[in-house]
C-alpha cells in the first residue's frame, strides 16, 4: 500500500465507511500476516455472509470445547487462513458450540456482533419467501429455463436481495433491502 497510489486506508477509514469492526477483522485474519493483504468489497461482503450465518448457527447455544485444529493453525507461524479454514469447516459439520467458542478465540462471534448482525435480520415470513423464490430459480435453472432464472433474481436483487450462485445458493440483504418490493412479488 502506498499513500501515492491512493491504495492506502486504515482501519479507522473502513469503520467510518461502515465496515463492522468483526467484517474487517476477519478479512484480515483471511490473510497470513507475510503475505500483502488486498482490501476488497468483494471479500468483505464475503466475510459478511459468512459471520451473519455462523452468527445464525450460533447465537442461541451455549459455548462449548475449543477447536484443537484452530489451536494447531495458531500454533504454526499464527496460520490465521488455516484457522479460518476450520472455522468453516466447524460450521459445515454444524458443531455450534465449538464453532462458537473456538471463533471467540479470533475475536469472531463476538457478543456485540449480534447488534450489527440483527439489524439485517428479516422476519421469517420474508425469508422464507426469499428461500421460495431461490427455489424457483434453481429449478428454472434446472430446466435450462435460463431467462426465468435470470427474471426472479433480477427482482430479488431489485428489492435489496443479493443472490450467490453456488454449490451452495444464497442470499445476502444490501442495505438498500426494501421489504415492499419483496411483497409486491408475491
Amino acid at each position: 500500500m502506498s499513500k501515492s497510489l491512493g491504495n492506502f486506508f486504515t482501519v479507522h477509514d473502513l469503520l467510518d465507511q461502515g465496515y463492522p469492526g468483526e467484517v474487517i477483522r476477519f478479512v484480515f485474519l483471511s490473510t497470513h500476516y507475510r503475505k500483502p493483504m488486498d482490501w476488497t468489497a468483494e471479500k468483505a461482503r464475503e466475510a459478511e455472509a459468512t459471520l451473519r450465518k455462523w452468527w445464525r448457527q450460533t447465537r442461541w447455544v451455549d459455548e462449548g470445547d475449543i477447536y484443537q485444529p484452530v489451536v494447531d493453525a495458531l500454533s504454526d507461524d499464527l496460520n490465521t487462513p488455516k484457522a479460518i479454514t476450520e472455522l468453516h469447516q466447524l460450521a459445515h459439520v454444524a458443531d455450534a458450540r465449538t464453532l462458537k467458542t473456538t471463533a471467540r478465540v479470533l475475536g469472531l462471534l463476538t457478543d456485540e456482533m449480534g447488534q450489527w448482525a440483527e439489524d439485517a435480520e428479516v422476519a421469517p415470513e420474508v425469508a422464507g419467501w426469499i428461500e421460495q423464490l431461490l427455489g424457483d430459480r434453481i429449478a428454472a435453472r434446472t430446466a435450462r429455463n435460463w431467462a426465468r432464472a435470470d427474471e426472479i433474481r433480477d427482482l430479488l436483487v431489485d428489492a435489496g436481495v443479493e443472490v450467490r450462485d453456488g454449490q451452495e445458493p444464497a442470499w445476502i440483504l444490501r442495505p438498500d433491502f426494501d421489504p415492499a418490493k419483496l411483497e409486491a412479488l408475491k
